[in-house]
């Protein structure tokens, strides 16, 4: 039987991708109690690396994007974390995002949007997190973001 987040996944469209491996030495999640702390997805899809200077040659909307790509590969992560069943997932407690932007930029915010808006969109009022949205001036790869999050699992 298909959980009630998988069907709301379905109905959406979405498919999500496999959970990224590690690019260095560490661990793509860790669960303590209760709580599972996501290391930093980066913005990537199914053509690779989303790569580029937010306000340069990557626009807010590719740069929303790339966000809602990171979203999407915490989900992945959180399923394995939660042993494939997402209906686990009690909270998005947290998510930070980091953004590869020219200095001026002020939009951080609007692009972690792209990240938000997704937890909403699939785990309803459960989805709503404290966050935070932060300027780089670089990424690992020269991705336009990156986005860890903690979330509470029942």
């Amino acid at each position: 039987m298909t959980g009630i987040i998988d069907a709301r996944l379905a109905e959406l469209g979405i498919t999500l991708p496999d959970a990224p491996a590690p690019a260095a030495n560490y661990v793509p999640f860790v669960v303590a109690g209760d709580m599972v702390f996501i290391s930093g997805q980066v913005s990537s899809d199914a053509n690779g690396l989303r790569v580029g200077k937010v306000g340069a040659e990557v626009s807010l909307e590719e740069a929303q994007a790339s966000a809602r790509a990171c979203g999407l590969a915490l989900i992945a992560q959180l399923r394995k974390a939660a042993g494939g069943d997402l209906d686990r997932v009690a909270q998005v407690v947290k998510l930070t995002g980091f953004v590869n932007a020219v200095p001026d930029f002020g939009q951080h915010p609007a692009v972690v949007n792209g990240c938000s808006d997704l937890m909403v969109e699939v785990f309803g009022d459960k989805g709503r997190h404290a966050r935070a949205a932060v300027g780089s001036g670089s990424l690992p790869f020269n991705v336009q973001v990156e986005i860890e999050g903690i979330f509470r699992l029942a």
